[in-house]
């Protein structure tokens, strides 16, 4: 018999959870039993191994945030506009999936390594050319300036915004669109007041 689908999702978010707190290496199959109340013999009954329930959770996050970029550059807005939608889309999943951004964050670069984890890498590029492309468009189109270093520009994006699932927590003040909202403001028009 298979484990139902909602406990499965339940214990995928409690081993998320401790994955983001304590690391990939650090963290135990029998530290992950323990918060999700289990013997860490019953965890084997829904995953094979603590890389099987990792490799789930980063899945199913990328899989997600893929799909959602898809459809915002499907969407065929101009390049401000794809980038206001980019940002939005990435707040969102962090509201969804902090735990598991938080994951990607610090264990990504590390994991690409190992043959099963070998997707991340892939993923890494193919968000890049996303934005980079985006960002391209917007200078060729003159939306965005002509001494615009998109390289840069790109990684400060990428991590400023996926560095709030440091400090995101869902069901807070702040909607994810409030918080893109704030960020887009400030990062496309800025902090300064202008005179």
């Amino acid at each position: 018999m298979r484990p139902a689908p909602a406990r499965r999702r339940e214990l995928l978010d409690t081993a998320a959870e401790v994955f983001a707190a304590q690391g990939y290496d650090a963290t135990t199959v029998r530290r992950i039993a323990d918060a999700a109340g289990l013997l860490a013999g019953s965890l084997y009954y829904h995953f094979d191994s603590k890389e099987s329930m990792l490799d789930e959770i980063l899945r199913a996050f990328l899989d997600e945030l893929r799909g959602r970029y898809d459809a915002v550059l499907a969407a065929s807005l101009g390049p401000r506009e794809t980038i206001e939608a980019l940002v939005t889309e990435s707040f969102r999943e962090i509201d969804r999936h902090r735990a598991a951004v938080a994951i990607y964050q610090k264990e990504s670069r590390h994991l690409a390594a190992l043959p099963r984890f070998r997707y991340l890498a892939d993923s890494r590029l193919g968000f890049e050319r996303a934005w980079s492309g985006t960002l391209e468009r917007g200078v060729a189109d003159g939306v965005f300036r002509a001494d615009l270093d998109v390289r840069l520009t790109y990684r400060f994006v990428r991590d400023t915004v996926w560095v709030a699932a440091s400090w995101y927590r869902p069901g807070g003040r702040h909607s994810p669109e409030e918080i893109a909202r704030q960020y887009l403001s400030m990062v496309l028009d800025g902090i300064a007041v202008r005179p």
